[in-house]
């Protein structure tokens, strides 16, 4: 069994000082941590994989493709893969788990 706590998850992304941790990786699934300023930009670019957001904290918006909608904690958002997606417009600190299916990078080249 891999278990997390979100608090030990929050210091390691911190600690790393990147916007995005990497904490599971399996062939047909990764997750990670997800965390973004208010008033901050989100530089991701597209994905090959499906992706899943679930947002633990904080208040944005959220473009895919060409619907835009308001996110808070609890909001779920499915993105199919290599479609275009951001969170903008972001009101409150935001912290996202992210799942990957597969694995984030498996479709790559």
């Amino acid at each position: 069994m891999q278990a997390f706590e979100l608090g030990q998850l929050l210091d390691r992304r911190a600690l790393i000082g990147k916007h995005y941790l990497e904490f599971l990786r399996v062939p047909d699934l990764s997750m990670g941590l997800y965390e973004l300023p208010a008033g901050g930009k989100d530089p991701q670019l597209l994905h090959t994989e499906d992706e899943v957001y679930y947002i633990v904290k904080g208040k944005a918006q959220i473009k895919v493709g060409d619907e835009d909608r308001a996110v808070r904690a609890g909001s779920v958002v499915y993105v199919a893969k290599t479609v275009e997606h951001r969170f903008h417009s972001i009101e409150e600190d935001l912290t996202v788990l992210v799942f990957f299916a597969p694995a984030e990078y498996a479709n790559s080249s």
